[in-house]
């Protein structure tokens, strides 16, 4: 990795994520044609599992920021983001932070580097590809603008839908991490790491969580954020798969919709696997929801 001496490297801080967030929105906007809603709230979202003292890089240039990257690992598997600023485009910024992310993730002993790109960007694949690696998987970004109010969510008999409890933490965890287990690339984290990271998130309000109990049992949960994207956020809603097939999802989807309009929030947005194994794009769309953008995952063996 190289870098012109104009150009200065040092970690991303907590409060350079409004500038962060600048950066990303006009890439987003440029790429896709339309203004971006991307805030701060998103950009320290994505920083949640990341060391940003050892694993970000800032790039700037007389002041001004011009490429951010970041790292984080699980399991065997390293992942990097990289974002060049638009007016610093073409000068090698891109090569140098997938540089950047793959020695971390060599370093991290990772047997396989992820990273991605928004489907329209199309230097970015060919920058991936030239690196050596290649698509694996696609993502949707999906909304709804919520101009009524929803309807109530509706469940069948023996199920009932109750709002998150702190003593319910350990159980939420486990029925969302059961839920996950047949999704691609899941990494099942520790009760104690999650709980912490969730606390520790910007976006933390349990109030916007909800279960369906089937008796005493957790069957399904949705966890949402307050301010993602521009709206409200599901950030994870997963179904047991002995409960799967009768409505859950859908009164849980139902249930976030209704609150977040109750409180004023009338755009909701989420992010899902297009090849879900559960069909969630399916029940998103049927839901009123729609794709807004499509994301692409790249990956390369390490070992």
């Amino acid at each position: 990795m190289s870098l012109s001496a104009a150009i200065t490297r040092r970690p991303a801080r907590q409060d350079d994520a409004t500038a962060v967030a600048a950066v990303a929105g006009d890439d987003e906007a440029a790429l896709l044609g339309h203004p971006s809603r991307l805030g701060p709230t998103d950009v320290l979202d994505w920083w949640g599992r990341t060391d940003l003292e050892r694993n970000s890089w800032l790039l700037e240039e007389a002041g001004e920021l011009v490429g951010v990257g970041w790292f984080e690992s699980v399991d065997e598997l390293g992942t990097f983001v990289g974002i060049v600023a638009q007016g610093a485009k073409g000068r090698g910024l891109g090569a140098a932070l997938v540089d950047l992310g793959e020695a971390h993730a060599r370093e991290a002993g990772a047997a396989r580097a992820h990273t991605w790109t928004p489907e329209a960007d199309s230097r970015a694949r060919e920058l991936f590809e030239a690196k050596g690696y290649g698509e694996v998987r696609r993502f949707y970004d999906m909304a709804i603008e919520l101009e009524t109010a929803p309807a109530d969510p509706v469940l069948r008999e023996g199920f009932r839908i109750e709002q998150f409890r702190e003593e319910d933490a350990r159980a939420f965890h486990d029925a969302l991490d059961d839920a996950f287990q047949d999704h691609w690339e899941h990494h099942s984290v520790p009760f104690e790491r999650w709980w912490e990271q969730k606390q520790a998130s910007p976006g933390f309000d349990p109030t916007l969580w909800f279960v369906v109990r089937a008796g005493d049992e957790i069957a399904a949960c949705i966890r949402n954020d307050p301010e993602r994207n521009g709206g409200g956020y599901v950030g994870a809603l997963g179904v047991r798969r002995q409960w799967r097939g009768q409505g859950l999802g859908r009164a849980l989807l139902a249930q976030t919709f209704a609150e977040f309009h109750r409180r004023g929030v009338n755009r909701v947005t989420l992010g899902v696997d297009a090849d879900s194994p559960t069909g969630a794009t399916a029940l998103y769309e049927s839901s009123g929801m729609a794709v807004e953008m499509e994301a692409v995952v790249f990956a390369k063996e390490l070992r």
